[in-house]
Order: structure tokens, then C-alpha cells, then sequence
């Protein structure tokens, strides 16, 4: 699929590309598929991302980062959603580098000062008014940010045994969400820096590579219905989400 032509950003008016980084296996699903392309709500999971941004009028493109083996990918970027979607089959072993490889791959496409929203493709919960809510709080912003949700459950930190050691104090704790929207040349800084100093292994988020430059990206609030689907019983939740 052909990538959207370059067009020159200026510092008022940045583009918003979205970057799905879809490479994984899903392990702890125990699925026979990869976990992205499993049915929720009728759909496969990673479908439900791709028709949102695609749908987005400030969306100028969308950009999902598969393995180069993926056999799945092509049956669901439809004809309808090919002009505002494309392939990169550059996925890497790890999220991190799925991210950066994608990144390199739409130098042509994107500025400098352009967004680039990461987002999880097992988050088939992401609405446009979640979009809007990130892209209206952070238009301007200097370091870019993350949709989250404010810690509300009592934490415990476990000691050896699997017993209750402490209560982890919850004020000021957030639980991120994606996307993470920074401009495409911080968030390629960022990626490289930490893989040329061996800390991509600590990179759990992308918000958490820009946190290594000494920068604070900002908390925008999420909602419940935008949660990973990570193990088998998160499925039944996003579709229960899904259907209204």
C-alpha cells in the first residue's frame, strides 16, 4: 500500500499520524491467532483502532507496524480503509522496537514537528472523543503526553510467599493508557537514545522512553472502556464495552 504523499508541516499546524504497533504473538491469551486479530464485538480486535482513526478528520494517516511474515493483516485493511491506512512490515522483537522501526519507515511522511499517536493494537476501546480529548489538551504542548486513569483500587506490594507486604500509597498514581502522542522527532530521540545505551529493556511505554530524556509528558484522562486486552477474561469486558 502506498504511503500518504509528504507534506510540509508548519510549527502552528503539525499533522497527527497514528502508529499501531502490531507484531506481537499474544502469548497470555493462549490463543491459536495473534491476540490483535482475534473477534471482539464481531470484529477483529485491531480492526476496531484502525476504523476509529481512519474515521478521524485530524487523522491524516494511519500507520500499523506488522511482522513481515503477518498473514492476517491484508484480509483486514479493507478497500475502504486502504487509502487512509498502510502496512509496515518491519515488526520488530519487542514493542519498543516495533515502534521505532515504524517511526523510520514514515521519515517521508512525517516532519519533525509532527504527532505521532502509539497506540496499543489491543486496545479496541479508543473512541473519537478520546482522540479529541488527548489532541485538544496537548495542541501546543511542549513534550506531548498519554491518555491514563487515576489509580483508584487499594495497591499492595507483594512480598516471598505471595503475602501482603505493604499498602502502596495511590495518590498521584496513574495507570497509562495509549495512545501516547509526541512529535515524531522527540519520540525517535528518545527510542534511539535508550537502545544505544541498552535501557530499551526498561521501556515499558513509549511516555516512559521520553521520561528517560528528563522530560515530563502529561496525563490526559482516559476511560475504562480504552483497556488492554491482555489475558482471556479482558476480552468479555471490551466487548461488554464494545456493544454499549
Amino acid at each position: 500500500m502506498n504511503q500518504p504523499a509528504s507534506s510540509a508541516s508548519t510549527a502552528s499546524q503539525p499533522q497527527h499520524f497514528a502508529l499501531i504497533p502490531a507484531a506481537g504473538v499474544g502469548a497470555r491469551m493462549g490463543a491459536q491467532i495473534p491476540k490483535q486479530y482475534m473477534p471482539i464485538a464481531g470484529k477483529p480486535m485491531l480492526r476496531h483502532a484502525l476504523e476509529t482513526f481512519a474515521a478521524h478528520a485530524r487523522i491524516a494517516h494511519t500507520f500499523v507496524v506488522v511482522s513481515a511474515g503477518d498473514a492476517w493483516i491484508d484480509e483486514l485493511v479493507t478497500p475502504e480503509l486502504a487509502p487512509r491506512a498502510t502496512v509496515l512490515r518491519v515488526g520488530g522483537a519487542t514493542r519498543q522496537e516495533s515502534v521505532f522501526n515504524g517511526l523510520n519507515q514514515i521519515r517521508d511522511a512525517a516532519g519533525d514537528a509532527d504527532w505521532v499517536l502509539v497506540h496499543d493494537a489491543a486496545r479496541p476501546g479508543l473512541d473519537a472523543g478520546l482522540i479529541d480529548r488527548l489532541l485538544d489538551t496537548l495542541d501546543g504542548d511542549e513534550v506531548g503526553g498519554l491518555l491514563a486513569l487515576p489509580v483508584v483500587d487499594t495497591l499492595k506490594r507483594e512480598s516471598a510467599g505471595g503475602r501482603s507486604q505493604e499498602t502502596v500509597p495511590r495518590a498521584g498514581l496513574w495507570a497509562a493508557q495509549t495512545p501516547q502522542m509526541f512529535r515524531y522527532a522527540l519520540l525517535q530521540r528518545a527510542l534511539r537514545q535508550a537502545a544505544e545505551q541498552g535501557r530499551i529493556g526498561a521501556i515499558t511505554d513509549d511516555a516512559s522512553a521520553i521520561e528517560m530524556l528528563g522530560l515530563q509528558p502529561r496525563l490526559v484522562e482516559g476511560s475504562p472502556r480504552n483497556l488492554k486486552v491482555t489475558l482471556a477474561q479482558d476480552a468479555a469486558l471490551a466487548e461488554f464495552f464494545l456493544k454499549g
